[in-house]
Formats: C-alpha cells, sequence, structure tokens
C-alpha cells in the first residue's frame, strides 16, 4: 500500500522532471561547467578536507552536471567511485578511469568496464554525492524513487559526507519524508556551491 508521503513525491518528481526536460542544452552546459569548477574548491575546503575517495556517478537524463565534474575530481587526486547497477539492492562499485572507460548497461546508464567492487566498498568514500531530484533544507532528499541509494547509504561510513548535487532551484524548504529515507549533510548547487544542510548547519 502507497504511503501518504509517497504520493506526495510523485507530485514533486513530475514537476521536477518536467522542469529539467525544458532547459535547455546551453543551459545545462553552464550548469556542468559551473559544477565542475566549484567541486574541487569543495575537495580543498572543510565539506572534503581529507577526501582521498569519493563516491559520485555519471550524471543522466538532464540531471546536473556531466564528465567535467568527475574528471575535477580525479584531477584533485581523488579516487572515484562509481556505482555498478544490478538487482534491486545496495549497488556495486568499479573505479572511474576515464571517459573512454564507460559502457553502456542497465537502465542506459554509463558505467565503468573495469573490476566491480562489492557493495560495502561505500564505506571506503570520505564523500558521497548523491543523485537527486530535490533537497530541502534539512537535508531531505528526493530521489526517483528506485531505492538503490537509500539501500546503499546504509553501507556509507559514519563519518562520510553525503551531498546531493541538485539545480539551484532544486533546493527547497521542505519536501515530503518517510521513515527509511536517508538524511544528507550538504547540497551542492551550480551557483552556491557546496550548502550546509540540517545537523550540519550547526548553531545558528
Amino acid at each position: 500500500m502507497e504511503m501518504p508521503g509517497e504520493r506526495g513525491k510523485h507530485a514533486w518528481r513530475n514537476d521536477i522532471l518536467t522542469r529539467r526536460n525544458q532547459l535547455s542544452t546551453a543551459d545545462h552546459d553552464a550548469e556542468a561547467q559551473a559544477l565542475a569548477e566549484t567541486i574541487a574548491t569543495v575537495l580543498s575546503g572543510p565539506v572534503g578536507a581529507g577526501a582521498a575517495t569519493v563516491a559520485a556517478y555519471v550524471p543522466v537524463r538532464g540531471e546536473p552536471g556531466d564528465l567535467r565534474m568527475l574528471d575535477a575530481l580525479t584531477g584533485a587526486g581523488a579516487t572515484v567511485l562509481l556505482p555498478v547497477t544490478g538487482e534491486l539492492g545496495p549497488l556495486s562499485w568499479a573505479v572511474y578511469t576515464g571517459a573512454e572507460h564507460l559502457v553502456r548497461r542497465r537502465f542506459g546508464l554509463r558505467e565503468p568496464d573495469g573490476h566491480v567492487l562489492p557493495p560495502a566498498t561505500l564505506g571506503r568514500a570520505d564523500v558521497i554525492l548523491v543523485p537527486a531530484l530535490a533537497v530541502d533544507r534539512r537535508g531531505v532528499r528526493l530521489g526517483r524513487g528506485a531505492g538503490y541509494y537509500d539501500r546503499s547509504l546504509e553501507l556509507a561510513a559514519p563519518a562520510a559526507r553525503l551531498i546531493a548535487v541538485v539545480r539551484d532551484e532544486e533546493l527547497v524548504p521542505v519536501l515530503p519524508e518517510e521513515p527509511h529515507d536517508r538524511r544528507v549533510g550538504w547540497a551542492l548547487t551550480p551557483s552556491a556551491g557546496s550548502i550546509p544542510l540540517g545537523a550540519a548547519e550547526g548553531p545558528s
């Protein structure tokens, strides 16, 4: 039986996906460039300080960012893990070694063609970039609804910094939340860079 919070999420998803589909190629490219420029400063700042391993993903279907974001991370010296999809459950991972080693697999996602690492590998990540349709000021993240990341983030290290990557307008005051939802500590947007959320904000 569908929970009331899930019905609210459907409406949010439809609205945000419509807006993303209407974004021009030029605007998406400009936002992707801004994210690529910002991500290196995140690793050198307090949020990403000391991050040797970053779990990220290849943006698809209008998601903010592109491969420049991943290249900026590796250029800053980080080992970048990318998800490898399988049956519904926690994601497996593989190391990003460049665009030439990405292949299209399940759901049309681009994934590394190298050695597949088990889901527990996520526990090595100091920073985890999490795909999101939106995130609110409390750190509640709205995903696409498949549940891969909700299951995967249970394997993250307690000290890992979770960052939702969204467009500027996708950082909103309040989203529907359900008991299984895992909150994130920061949002990363093209214009504002990293923004602390919820408990990460500290005392006002």
